[in-house]
């Protein structure tokens, strides 16, 4: 007997890829795509993203239907909405600087994933994403993918174990050019050309300010101008209102001081963006929460690892402690932009072994 797979199409190339590929494999196969947000950004439509415009959900049919499965269309904006969105707004208006795909990925993604697969009587979820899995002492975990320009183990940190023990990841072991490749060769020239798009999907032309100013009611009157300040608290200007400034921005600061200035601090209870050198914006340690653990069930005390402070990073070596339900990290040598909202996430090699949320 086949075994059932729930594929979560997005009606673009990886999806695709590795529906083609668990086919090939002997899977029978159950797509389903998700609606999650009305307005999808121009970049996202135009480009290759695992995002749900109402394009890519017809697009998604259209190539379920090609390959010869079922699939389904499934309504999940307000789900979205209290989660991911309301995450988002909220973080913003606290000074922090959220990162919606993760939080989109565990709660939304594969929570929703593994209810409709027990619905349609699926053993198994699989996604287009770049990564793959190990287990060792009965422990699942993600491990990066072959090609690590791609790898999104990042935004993946926060699965589960009941997760990880029923996912497929078809594209973790091939590069980007291989599975451009893979289309080519099955007739879907225009899928293999298509690029991509870094764009959060329900970011209108990926400005965040514009979307925090729609969606939260009197957003400039609540949140309006403040002080910039040095990080001896001197007044240097006034700034547009906290939640328009992330840590580490240099431009679009609208303040001259004759010397490049960065965001090192925000202080929303105060309405104060503290600006400093590139010196000040460098960090030692940091302590992250909400922690999801993958290799093991318990962090040796001091254990070393590359720690990750954003998706775009190569990561730095770093040491773990406890410290409560917290876990302080310690970078062996500053670090730039070390910013609350963000996720660390550590590895072993190509092994993750956890990650939390920073503080």
């Amino acid at each position: 007997m086949k075994k059932r797979v729930l594929m979560a199409m997005s009606g673009g190339i990886d999806s695709t890829v590795a529906a083609m590929l668990l086919q090939e494999q002997g899977y029978e196969l159950v797509g389903v795509t998700y609606r999650t947000f009305d307005t999808i950004s121009r970049g996202c439509m135009e480009k290759e993203k695992g995002c749900c415009s109402v394009d890519s959900l017809f697009e998604a049919k259209r190539m379920a239907d090609d390959l010869g499965f079922e699939h389904h269309i499934l309504d999940i904006r307000q789900e979205f909405k209290e989660t991911v969105i309301h995450n988002f707004i909220d973080e913003y208006l606290h000074g922090r600087t959220p990162n919606p795909c993760v939080i989109c990925n565990s709660t939304i993604k594969w929570g929703k994933l593994l209810e409709t697969a027990d619905e349609f009587g699926c053993n198994a979820i699989a996604t287009g994403h770049y990564a793959r899995i190990g287990r060792q002492n009965e422990r699942y975990f993600l491990q990066k993918g072959v090609d690590e320009a791609k790898d999104q183990t990042y935004f993946l940190w926060k699965l589960s174990q009941e997760n990880l023990a029923r996912t497929l990841f078809p594209l973790g072991e091939l590069t980007k050019p291989e599975v451009r490749a893979i289309a080519l060769k099955h007739g879907y020239e225009k899928l293999s050309k298509k690029s991509e798009s870094q764009e959060i999907c329900f970011i209108p032309d990926n400005d965040y300010r514009v979307f925090l100013n729609q969606q939260v009611d009197d957003f400039q009157g609540k949140y309006g101008p403040g002080d910039f300040v040095d990080t001896q608290g001197n007044i240097l200007g006034r700034h547009k209102g906290f939640p328009n400034y992330t840590i580490g921005q240099r431009k679009g600061l609208g303040i001259a001081l004759g010397h490049p200035m960065f965001v090192v601090a925000i202080h929303p209870e105060e309405n104060k963006v503290v600006l400093g050198t590139k010196e000040e914006l460098q960090g030692q340690s940091c302590y992250v929460s909400d922690i999801n653990l993958m290799k093991y069930a318990r962090i040796p005390e001091g254990l070393t690892v590359t720690a990750k402070i954003r998706y775009r990073n190569a990561g730095r070596q770093a040491s773990l402690f406890h410290e409560g339900d917290k876990l302080r990290v310690v970078f062996q040598e500053t670090v730039d932009s070390i910013t609350p909202g963000q996720s660390a996430v550590f590895y072993e090699g190509q092994d993750v072994v956890g990650g939390g949320i920073i503080d």
